[in-house]
């Protein structure tokens, strides 16, 4: 039987990695969602070789300062929580402190940032989890992180990806339903420099389905809201004249976050048990406000799943 030992802190970000960082789209939501931690407006996401080669997240948020730049890399170093009585309350997408030096520990990176005020900014490299040189940058405000050669350290994981037009997809799948879980952000979507995607930033959530499936698709959808004590709903739900073969079209987000959760999706088929054919799914977006003491959002590695501590308390939609 080998001795006990304690893994390197290379390793253990390689193995962080593995679950939180499946494909290239699990960047891209993790970056995103920093960004929107970060107070962002408007978020710009650029790919290459479906997000293989490069991706770049720029944002207008709040930014860092060099010390902070310097500590991001650090596992489990976060600003969202500062003790465990904070994961009774969780407000924001992130709180764990595993993204960046996950993805950094499998990818060349680079991350330029300045706060809001500040003269300058700070740009740091990273190569292999390892911070190679931190300098001072010119650059606006925000933050902007360039992720190149994922997986380059890591081959198996590397063969194991899809060709780059469906990795790409799969981004751009991603970015979709972020903008429809926060109509208020502006989001920009582009390929080797090329815009494919926009989503104004309204605040309407009629506005960013329509940048998402059209306008002919948004005129068939219709307003549905609901509230119980601690929880309620808004949204846009598709006329039965309006399915799809799968699930696809069912986004669901609790408190600004895009989830899985099977028990809503569930009851949304449930309602449309009678107005559907067999096999056919209805095109929903619904946003759920929850209690975050009644949701717990550290279930799932990569956050994509929540659950509901007090399912009985969903209404009757």
């Amino acid at each position: 039987m080998p001795k006990i030992t304690i893994l390197d802190p290379q390793t253990a970000n390689l193995i962080a990695a593995g679950e939180v960082v499946e494909r290239p789209s699990s960047v891209v939501k993790e970056l995103v969602e920093n960004s929107i931690d970060a107070g962002a407006k408007r978020i710009v996401i650029d790919i290459e070789e479906g997000g293989l080669a490069s991706i770049s997240v720029s944002d207008d948020g709040c930014g860092m300062t060099g010390e902070d730049l310097v500590l991001a890399f650090q596992r489990h170093a976060t600003s969202k929580i500062t003790c465990s009585h904070d994961l009774r309350r969780i407000e924001t997408l992130g709180f764990r402190g595993e993204a960046l030096p996950s993805i950094a520990s499998i990818s060349r990176m680079s991350v330029t940032t300045r706060m809001h005020g500040d003269l300058k900014g700070s740009r740091a490299t990273i190569e292999g989890g390892k911070i190679v040189a931190v300098e001072p940058a010119g650059c606006p405000a925000g933050t902007t992180v360039l992720v190149k050669n994922l997986f380059f350290n890591t081959p198996a994981r590397r063969k194991a990806m899809k060709s780059p037009s469906s990795e790409g997809s799969l981004c751009g799948e991603l970015v979709s339903r972020l903008a429809l879980a926060r109509p208020d952000i502006r989001y920009e979507m582009k390929i080797r420099g090329r815009r494919v995607f926009y989503s104004p930033g309204s605040g309407r959530l009629l506005d960013a389905v329509t940048a998402v499936y059209g306008k002919q698709l948004a005129k068939e959808m219709l307003p549905v809201s609901s509230a119980e004590p601690g929880i309620s709903l808004t949204g846009l739900t598709g006329k039965p004249s309006l399915s799809r073969s799968s699930r696809s079209h069912i986004t669901i987000t609790i408190n600004g976050r895009y989830v899985r959760c099977p028990v809503i999706t569930a009851a949304i088929e449930e309602a449309y048990r009678f107005l559907l054919p067999q096999g056919r799914r209805p095109v929903t977006v619904l946003a759920l406000t929850v209690d975050p003491e009644l949701l717990d959002v550290n279930v799932h590695p990569a956050k994509l799943e929540v659950k509901l501590l007090e399912e009985k308390k969903l209404p009757t939609w």
